[in-house]
Protein backbone atom coordinates (compact mmCIF):
# COMPACT_ATOMS: atom_id res chain seq x y z
CA UNK A 1 0.00 0.00 0.00
CA UNK A 2 0.92 3.61 -0.72
CA UNK A 3 0.20 6.61 0.71
CA UNK A 4 0.17 9.68 -1.54
CA UNK A 5 -0.19 12.99 0.02
CA UNK A 6 -1.47 15.35 -2.88
CA UNK A 7 -0.62 19.07 -1.72
CA UNK A 8 -1.46 22.48 -3.55
CA UNK A 9 0.79 25.17 -3.20
CA UNK A 10 0.23 27.88 -1.05
CA UNK A 11 -0.85 31.82 -1.59
CA UNK A 12 1.71 33.19 -4.16
CA UNK A 13 2.56 36.63 -4.74
CA UNK A 14 0.11 38.14 -7.16
CA UNK A 15 0.58 37.88 -11.27
CA UNK A 16 1.67 40.83 -13.03
CA UNK A 17 5.03 43.18 -13.94
CA UNK A 18 6.78 42.33 -10.95
CA UNK A 19 6.98 38.63 -11.84
CA UNK A 20 7.07 38.36 -15.25
CA UNK A 21 8.22 34.88 -15.03
CA UNK A 22 5.80 33.19 -13.76
CA UNK A 23 8.12 29.77 -12.30
CA UNK A 24 10.37 32.27 -10.34
CA UNK A 25 6.76 33.79 -8.30
CA UNK A 26 7.14 32.73 -5.01
CA UNK A 27 5.16 32.81 -2.15
CA UNK A 28 3.54 35.90 -0.22
CA UNK A 29 4.41 36.37 3.18
CA UNK A 30 0.79 35.77 3.94
CA UNK A 31 1.03 32.03 1.82
CA UNK A 32 4.08 31.40 4.21
CA UNK A 33 2.44 31.78 7.38
CA UNK A 34 -0.55 30.05 6.86
CA UNK A 35 1.63 27.35 5.07
CA UNK A 36 3.85 26.84 8.49
CA UNK A 37 0.66 26.45 10.44
CA UNK A 38 -1.19 23.59 7.95
CA UNK A 39 1.95 22.04 7.65
CA UNK A 40 2.45 21.88 11.69
CA UNK A 41 -1.51 20.84 11.91
CA UNK A 42 0.20 18.00 9.26
CA UNK A 43 2.42 16.69 12.09
CA UNK A 44 -0.02 16.72 14.79
CA UNK A 45 -2.12 14.55 12.39
CA UNK A 46 0.81 12.13 12.62
CA UNK A 47 1.42 12.21 8.85
CA UNK A 48 4.72 11.30 7.86
CA UNK A 49 6.29 11.24 4.47
CA UNK A 50 9.02 9.63 3.16
CA UNK A 51 10.02 11.59 0.34
CA UNK A 52 8.20 14.85 -0.83
CA UNK A 53 8.07 15.60 -4.62
CA UNK A 54 7.57 19.23 -5.67
CA UNK A 55 7.48 21.03 -9.17
CA UNK A 56 10.32 23.27 -9.96
CA UNK A 57 8.37 26.21 -9.91
CA UNK A 58 9.75 28.68 -7.08
CA UNK A 59 6.61 28.68 -5.31
CA UNK A 60 5.85 24.78 -4.96
CA UNK A 61 9.44 24.24 -3.97
CA UNK A 62 8.75 27.05 -1.36
CA UNK A 63 6.04 25.25 -0.27
CA UNK A 64 7.61 21.81 -0.27
CA UNK A 65 10.14 23.62 2.09
CA UNK A 66 8.05 24.63 4.45
CA UNK A 67 6.25 21.13 4.67
CA UNK A 68 9.19 19.27 5.30
CA UNK A 69 10.39 21.72 7.76
CA UNK A 70 7.32 21.08 10.05
CA UNK A 71 8.55 17.73 10.76
CA UNK A 72 11.24 16.18 13.31
CA UNK A 73 12.42 14.00 10.65
CA UNK A 74 12.91 15.80 7.81
CA UNK A 75 11.61 13.98 4.54
CA UNK A 76 14.02 14.06 1.77
CA UNK A 77 12.95 16.65 -1.06
CA UNK A 78 13.10 15.97 -4.61
CA UNK A 79 12.09 18.21 -7.63
CA UNK A 80 9.84 16.67 -10.05
CA UNK A 81 9.58 17.91 -13.44
CA UNK A 82 6.39 15.88 -13.67
CA UNK A 83 4.28 18.32 -11.25
CA UNK A 84 5.34 21.09 -13.39
CA UNK A 85 1.87 22.79 -14.94
CA UNK A 86 2.81 21.07 -18.15
CA UNK A 87 3.69 17.81 -16.48
CA UNK A 88 1.32 14.52 -17.31
CA UNK A 89 -0.19 12.57 -15.93
CA UNK A 90 2.14 9.68 -17.31
CA UNK A 91 5.06 11.94 -16.52
CA UNK A 92 4.01 11.85 -12.92
CA UNK A 93 3.35 7.78 -12.55
CA UNK A 94 7.26 7.94 -14.09
CA UNK A 95 8.38 9.76 -11.13
CA UNK A 96 6.44 7.67 -8.73
CA UNK A 97 7.86 4.71 -9.97
CA UNK A 98 11.59 6.19 -9.11
CA UNK A 99 9.94 6.11 -5.49
CA UNK A 100 7.86 2.66 -5.31
CA UNK A 101 9.76 0.88 -2.35
CA UNK A 102 9.21 4.68 -0.59
CA UNK A 103 5.35 3.84 1.56
CA UNK A 104 4.61 7.42 2.14
CA UNK A 105 4.61 10.18 -0.91
CA UNK A 106 4.10 13.70 -1.05
CA UNK A 107 3.91 16.27 -4.01
CA UNK A 108 3.28 19.18 -4.38
CA UNK A 109 2.17 20.76 -7.29
CA UNK A 110 -0.51 23.55 -9.10
CA UNK A 111 -4.08 23.58 -10.26
CA UNK A 112 -5.70 22.36 -12.35
CA UNK A 113 -3.22 19.06 -12.73
CA UNK A 114 -3.17 18.38 -9.09
CA UNK A 115 -6.89 18.05 -8.87
CA UNK A 116 -6.99 16.33 -12.31
CA UNK A 117 -4.36 13.55 -11.14
CA UNK A 118 -6.23 13.07 -7.85
CA UNK A 119 -9.44 12.57 -9.47
CA UNK A 120 -7.70 10.29 -11.88
CA UNK A 121 -6.41 8.20 -8.82
CA UNK A 122 -9.05 7.90 -6.98
CA UNK A 123 -11.50 6.49 -10.15
CA UNK A 124 -13.14 9.70 -9.75
CA UNK A 125 -14.91 11.06 -13.86
CA UNK A 126 -14.17 14.33 -12.16
CA UNK A 127 -11.39 16.41 -11.20
CA UNK A 128 -11.01 17.32 -7.29
CA UNK A 129 -10.89 20.96 -6.66
CA UNK A 130 -7.74 22.16 -4.34
CA UNK A 131 -7.65 25.63 -2.34
CA UNK A 132 -4.03 26.74 -2.20
CA UNK A 133 -2.60 24.94 0.64
CA UNK A 134 -5.00 21.98 0.74
CA UNK A 135 -3.78 18.40 1.71
CA UNK A 136 -5.45 14.97 0.83
CA UNK A 137 -4.53 11.60 0.79
CA UNK A 138 -5.09 8.86 -1.42
CA UNK A 139 -4.02 5.72 -0.84
CA UNK A 140 -3.31 2.93 -3.82
CA UNK A 141 -2.05 -0.47 -3.99
CA UNK A 142 1.01 -0.35 -6.38
CA UNK A 143 2.85 1.97 -8.53
CA UNK A 144 1.40 2.27 -10.91
CA UNK A 145 -1.95 1.83 -9.76
CA UNK A 146 -3.84 -1.19 -11.17
CA UNK A 147 -7.38 0.34 -10.16
CA UNK A 148 -8.70 3.10 -8.47
CA UNK A 149 -7.26 4.02 -5.13
CA UNK A 150 -9.04 5.23 -1.71
CA UNK A 151 -9.95 8.60 -0.73
CA UNK A 152 -8.75 8.68 2.66
CA UNK A 153 -9.60 12.44 3.16
CA UNK A 154 -8.74 15.87 1.76
CA UNK A 155 -8.35 18.80 4.49
CA UNK A 156 -8.52 22.52 3.82
CA UNK A 157 -6.13 24.94 4.63
CA UNK A 158 -7.88 26.17 7.50
CA UNK A 159 -8.89 22.83 8.95
CA UNK A 160 -5.24 22.01 8.87
CA UNK A 161 -4.37 25.14 10.91
CA UNK A 162 -7.21 24.66 12.98
CA UNK A 163 -5.60 21.25 14.06
CA UNK A 164 -2.24 22.96 14.99
CA UNK A 165 -4.04 24.87 17.78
Amino acid sequence: MVELYLIRHAIAEDRGEKWPDDTKRPLSAEGIARMRRAAKGLARLGVKFDVVLASPLVRTRQTAEIVTAAFEQRPPLVIAESLAPEGTYDDVLGDLHKHARRSRIALVGHEPNLGELAGRLAGSRRAFEFKKGAVCRIDIESIPPGHPGTLRWFLTPAILRAVRK
